[in-house]
C-alpha cells in the first residue's frame, strides 16, 4: 500500500526515528502504526517511543566559539532541569553548538539532517535519538543561530550555566582587549534587558503603529475617566502620546537603553560603545546580536499534584 506523508510525519513525532526509517517501518507493515513502532524497536529506532507527547520546556542554551570572527549558540531542551544540569546532557549539548558552528545548514531541519560530528555515519537526528535512550526524558534541539564577522569581531555571553545565550556582532577596525571587554558589557546588557532591535530605525512600522494605537487607547480610556473640567484636549493627549512612545521604544531598544553599569545613570549604550570606540582610536558599530533563553515561548504543562494522587488512587482500585 502507499505510505501517506502524513503517516510518516506521526511515526516520526511518536517514535522519535529518522523519517526513512519511519517510512520503512510502515512500508513493511502495511501502514500499520502500531506494528510500526513494534518493528522500530526491534530495531532500535525507536528509544523515544511515547516521549513525544511530554513538554520539553527546560534544558539549556551553550555556545560555540571559533577566535572571535565566529560563534554559534544553540537550545537544547528536556523536560526537567535536573536533567539540565546532567554532565551527560552539558557534554551532549556543547557538540550541538560545536556542529552549529561548522554547520551550513539554514534551518532547524536542514541541520537535523546533517552528518553527525562524532560518527558521519547518523545524522544530528539520530544522536538526539540517541541521547534520549540515556537520558530517559523527551528531549528537543529547537534552534541555533550561526554568526560570522570579518570587519571585526563576535563576542559571546552565557549567563546562569546556560539560562541565556547571547551572542553580539559588531563592526570595528581596532579588535583589542578593551573593545571586546565593552562588547562583553554589551552582551551582559542585552542578557539582562532582553532589547529587541539595535535602534528605533528597525522597529517595523506596523510595530509602530500598533503601539500608537493600544497607547492611544489607553490614553483616551484615563482621559475619560477623569472630571469634565479636568479632561485634556485630542491634541494635548497625542502629545503626550508621543512622550509614551518614545520612552518605550527607548526601553526595547539596545543603543538607547541606560547602560546598566553607567556612573551617571543615565549613559546609553549608544553613547557607552562611541567612549570605548573614542578611546581607542575607532567606531563600535552593533550589526547584530542573538539572545536565546531556555524555555521563552514554549508553555510549561501544569501538573496538579492533588489530582494526580487521585487519578492513581482510581487507577489502583
Amino acid at each position: 500500500m502507499a505510505i501517506t506523508a502524513a503517516q510518516v510525519k506521526q511515526l516520526r513525532e511518536v517514535t522519535g526515528a529518522g523519517m526513512m526509517d519511519c517510512k520503512k517501518a510502515l512500508t513493511q507493515t502495511n501502514g500499520d502504526m502500531d506494528a510500526a513502532i513494534e518493528f522500530l524497536r526491534k530495531k532500535g529506532q525507536a528509544k523515544a517511543e511515547k516521549k513525544a507527547s511530554r513538554i520539553a520546556a527546560e534544558g539549556i542554551c551553550l555556545i560555540a566559539q571559533n577566535d572571535d570572527s565566529k560563534a554559534a549558540v544553540v537550545e537544547v531542551n528536556s523536560e526537567t532541569d535536573f536533567v539540565a544540569q546532567n554532565e551527560k546532557f552539558r557534554t551532549y549539548v556543547a557538540k550541538v553548538a560545536q556542529q552549529a558552528l561548522n554547520s551550513a545548514a539554514e534551518d532547524i531541519d536542514a541541520f537535523m539532517a546533517e552528518s553527525w560530528i562524532d560518527d558521519a555515519a547518523k545524522t544530528v537526528k539520530d544522536s538526539l535519538v540517541d541521547m534520549i535512550a540515556v537520558i530517559s526524558e523527551k528531549l528537543s534541539i529547537r534552534r541555533f543561530k550561526r554568526i560570522e564577522e570579518k570587519e571585526g569581531c563576535v563576542v559571546t555571553y552565557l549567563h546562569g550555566h546556560g539560562r541565556i545565550g547571547v551572542i553580539v556582532d559588531a563592526k570595528t577596525e581596532v579588535v583589542n582587549d578593551d573593545v571586546k571587554a565593552a562588547l562583553t558589557n554589551v552582551a551582559m546588557q542585552i542578557a539582562a534587558m532582553n532589547p529587541k532591535y539595535i535602534s528605533q530605525a528597525d522597529i517595523p512600522d506596523d510595530y509602530k503603529e500598533h503601539e500608537k494605537e493600544i497607547l492611544l487607547a489607553q490614553a483616551i480610556e484615563e482621559n475619560n475617566k477623569l472630571p469634565e473640567n479636568k479632561r485634556k484636549p485630542q491634541n494635548i493627549i497625542e502629545k503626550m502620546l508621543i512622550g509614551r512612545l518614545n520612552k518605550e521604544f527607548k526601553e526595547i531598544c539596545l543603543l538607547d537603553q541606560v547602560y546598566v553599569r553607567a556612573e551617571d545613570g543615565k549613559q546609553t549604550v549608544g553613547q557607552y560603545l562611541d567612549q570605548v570606540g573614542k578611546a581607542n582610536g575607532t567606531k563600535i558599530t552593533i550589526k547584530e546580536f542573538v539572545r536565546f533563553e531556555t524555555g521563552e515561548g514554549i508553555e510549561k504543562r501544569q501538573d496538579n499534584f492533588a489530582e494526580e494522587v487521585m487519578a492513581q488512587a482510581a487507577a489502583a482500585k
